[in-house]
């Protein structure tokens, strides 16, 4: 299978990447080299925001593309029109974000969408990923086109950080701030599972909108911060703490304190999605516990550090901010 892959260095595209090689597939990739590809791996460089910045691509034929684009949209369109008639199947990593507000619990791919254009230069996170789910569409046909709309995306590599402070957080050990309550449900994909499926998919000529993410209560807050003790072996205290404690601190839910969410619309729109369909096409969600572990590995090993993206404001909770909501010294 001769796969191309529209970014490939970073979180999503990096599992892509790795998984379809581990399939002995043929992989090309293109960026702008802000990274070098993995062995084996035939790199295309350019910048598609850039005036003839996708020269690299004029040339070249592949079964299937995978565009992680997360900005203007006329960048999907322009990549997607050059390679519609040297492509069999373009699948889209989109996001949940494309609902239009309030999302309610059970919400399902039929829902209601925000507005986005194909010909849109940078806006709002959740126009621009509609804006290239139409782009994508318009230039491949709905019948050729994957639009894989994810939820929280955890796992080795993640570039936010959510996973990760939490586990340097934990690894610090002492009183923590665990915001409750415990048996909150939580959905969320690793970013391997989210790769298996969309190649294993993009294979079989699936086209059309899938919400990819685990069942919701596939882990709690309990047992992901529980885990994140065990692995780490800090011995931190887990101090379990009302939600209306947390919001009267001044505390900020998925910013200050990743992943959670008190329960009420916000944590039913990103916790309580509906995932039968890509349940019924094959979405497997490995354990908790495995990709908690295989972060707290990568974030250990060498070099690594706390990630983040220069675009976004940094994810946790300030030490002394925790403290005084903990009624503890620093």
């Amino acid at each position: 299978m001769r796969l191309l892959v529209l970014g490939g260095t970073a979180f999503v595209g990096r599992a892509i990447v790795g998984e379809a090689t581990a399939r002995g597939w043929e992989v090309t990739v293109f960026n702008r080299g802000s990274a070098a590809p993995p062995p084996g791996v035939t790199a295309l460089r350019g910048d598609r925001t850039a005036d003839g910045g996708l020269a690299a691509l004029a040339a070249g034929e592949w079964d299937l593309v995978v565009d992680t684009w997360s900005h203007a949209p006329v960048a999907v369109r322009d990549a997607a029109r050059l390679l519609a008639g040297r492509a069999r199947h373009l699948t889209y990593i989109s996001s949940r974000s494309v609902y239009a507000w309030p999302m309610a619990a059970g919400l399902t791919e039929d829902g209601p969408l925000v507005d986005g254009s194909p010909d849109a230069g940078t806006t709002a996170y959740a126009n621009d990923k509609r804006g290239g789910e139409r782009a994508a569409v318009a230039a491949f046909g709905a019948e050729r086109t994957l639009l894989v709309r994810c939820g929280l995306i955890l796992g080795p590599h993640e570039d936010v950080g959510r996973l990760p402070w939490w586990l340097t957080r934990v690894a610090r050990g002492g009183p923590v701030l665990a915001p409750g309550p415990r048996e909150l449900p939580l959905q969320y994909v690793d970013a391997r599972d989210l790769a298996i499926w969309t190649l294993d998919a993009a294979g079989r000529g699936l086209a059309g909108p899938y919400d990819l993410v685990s069942p919701s209560g596939h882990t709690t807050m309990g047992e992901l911060l529980d885990t994140c003790v065990e692995v780490t072996g800090s011995g931190a205290e887990l101090r379990w703490t009302a939600p209306e404690k947390i919001l009267a601190a001044g505390i900020e839910p998925w910013t200050e304190l990743p992943v959670w969410l008190p329960p009420g619309e916000a944590h039913d729109a990103l916790h309580r999605s509906g995932v039968a369909k890509a349940l019924a096409a094959g979405l497997r969600c490995r354990p908790v516990a495995a990709t908690v572990a295989d972060t707290w590995a990568w974030v250990t090993s060498p070099g690594t550090g706390i990630p983040g993206r220069p675009e976004r404001s940094p994810v946790g909770l300030d030490p002394e901010k925790e403290a005084r909501a903990l009624g503890v010294s620093p």
